[in-house]
């Protein structure tokens, strides 16, 4: 029993010292920790609280950006709920006005009361027109005295009926039948030019019981109040203008035609080329004196002849005058030996035709036979220059001629020019024009006051074609002199004998 007490001892001493070295050992492990641990501590704080600060000043600055941005937006809300309100007020106050000024139109013209007048001539008669025929006041270029519609006056006839069935209609909503296009009978219209197109359409009573009883439609189109489409500068000063002059013969002509080029052309204008394209040797040595002794006269060396070989064909002497240009892009004026022009014309011809836009087809004045108009008045011709006269009793405006044009070389290349194969009087002319109409170019058919169509004498040889032959007796007849002129002469031996017992 003495012998285990002193081991336990042992045992228990050197516990003891195990237990003293190790928290002696651990005891200055954690001094270290106790004293590292807080630094880094502080350390991670220090990154941290930077990073917080760096992050707070960033979500401040885009805080602050947003609250700028919001603040932007916010006037340009205001800006456009301002703007949208003046839409608003001033599209009100414009479809007040507009709707002011169609009741106005509406209240000047005729539709609801007569207007007074100062003489017959103010008066606008109107058409009358059914489903497919017209009976137009003014012939026009058809001189038709009955026609079809077509085109925008059909278009327009059509809306007109149609509008005016459904407002018929309208009134019938319960009823057990409608009226409809074959109800129409007939109507008449007119435009007058301080307002707008009046119609009057009549249908029949759809109560086939009654009779004597119809319904009537008026309807006024009216003309808007003027607006602005184009405001530009038109340039002419450097715009020359080549003359292409088909010509055979005619040599009394072409003296009176070179007098007036000279006058204008030359004395005036100063910025005019002259192509003569002239058919065959007789007669070309004339011609080239008579431009000789102009060139040399005036000094002016923009003219020229070219000589062909060939039947007179005027679409082909048109023809070899375009191709015969050699410079650049130039305005072409096709002309004829009894035509005269003066300055004004000219500028028109600049005025009213534009590359790839525009081309000019002047009406002309055309003379009558100065025998007749002046005999009848019992007196002496005068000068040519003293018969450039528009009245009624010295022509009338060629409305059936397309000869004269004013377009540029490149538009008639563009067309492809004159139809090859028309031979003798006229034909190509309307062939030309034609393929402009049907183009997307704008056709300015307007008359001019500064161009003349001179009175000579028309022979219309049996060979040409019927279309041709009953053109060229149709210009013949009409240019003699006017309806009443030839109505004098032909009953001038009543009218004689009304003199003679007025005498009596």
């Amino acid at each position: 029993m003495g012998k285990p007490v002193p081991r336990v001892l042992v045992l228990l001493f050197l516990l003891s010292v195990l237990t003293m070295v190790f928290i002696t050992k651990w005891g200055l492990v954690m001094d270290n920790i106790s004293t590292t641990v807080p630094q880094q501590t502080r350390h991670t704080r220090e990154l941290f609280q930077a990073a917080i600060e760096e992050s707070e000043k960033r979500h401040q600055t885009r805080i602050e950006e947003l609250q700028k941005k919001i603040e932007e937006l916010q006037e340009l809300l205001n800006s456009q709920r301002v703007q949208r309100e003046n839409l608003t007020n001033s599209s009100e106050s414009k479809g007040s006005e507009i709707q002011k000024y169609l009741n106005d139109k509406v209240h000047v013209s005729e539709i609801l009361h007569g207007v007074e007048m100062k003489n017959e001539y103010e008066l606008t008669a109107f058409n009358r027109f059914t489903l497919y025929k017209v009976y137009p006041v003014n012939p026009g270029l058809g001189k038709r005295v009955v026609e079809k519609p077509i085109g925008a006056r059909r278009r327009d006839l059509n809306d007109v009926i149609t509008y005016s069935v459904n407002i018929l209609n309208e009134q019938r909503k319960n009823a057990s039948k409608y009226f409809t296009v074959s109800d129409f009978i007939e109507g008449i219209y007119r435009t007058e030019p301080s307002s707008g197109t009046h119609y009057e359409l009549y249908f029949r009573n759809l109560n086939a019981k009654e009779s004597g009883r119809y319904s009537k439609v008026v309807i006024l189109k009216p003309f808007g109040p003027l607006i602005p489409a184009i405001n530009t500068t038109v340039r002419t000063k450097e715009t020359w203008i080549n003359i292409i002059l088909p010509l055979k013969g005619r040599l009394d002509s072409f003296e009176v035609f070179m007098r007036n080029f000279a006058d204008v052309c030359i004395m005036i204008d100063k910025r005019i080329y002259l192509s003569i394209v002239y058919f065959g040797q007789e007669g070309l040595d004339e011609v080239k004196n008579i431009t000789k002794t102009i060139i040399h006269t005036h000094g002016y060396r923009y003219i020229r002849v070219i000589n062909v070989n060939e039947e007179f064909n005027r679409g082909r002497g048109l023809q070899i005058g375009m191709e015969y240009w050699k410079g650049k892009d130039t305005l072409v004026f096709m002309c004829d030996v009894d035509v005269i022009f003066n300055s004004e014309f000219l500028e028109r011809c600049r005025l009213n035709a534009e590359k790839q836009k525009k081309v000019y087809y002047p009406i002309l004045f055309s003379l009558f036979n100065p025998k007749l108009v002046y005999s009848m008045e019992n007196r002496t011709i005068p000068s040519i220059k003293r018969q450039l006269v528009i009245s009624k009793k010295t022509g009338f405006w060629r409305d059936f001629g397309y000869g004269m044009t004013c377009q540029y070389l490149s538009d008639f290349k563009a067309v492809k020019g004159f139809r090859e194969g028309i031979v003798g009087w006229g034909g190509e002319d309307v062939f030309l024009y034609k393929k402009y109409v049907r183009s997307n170019m704008t056709v300015v058919r307007a008359t001019d006051p500064g161009i003349f169509h001179l009175w000579h004498d028309k022979k219309c040889p049996i060979n040409l074609s019927p279309d041709q032959y009953r053109g060229c007796i149709r210009s013949k007849s009409l240019s003699e002199a006017s309806h009443a002129q030839l109505g004098i002469l032909a009953f001038k031996d009543q009218i004689d004998i009304l003199k003679l017992q007025t005498k009596k």
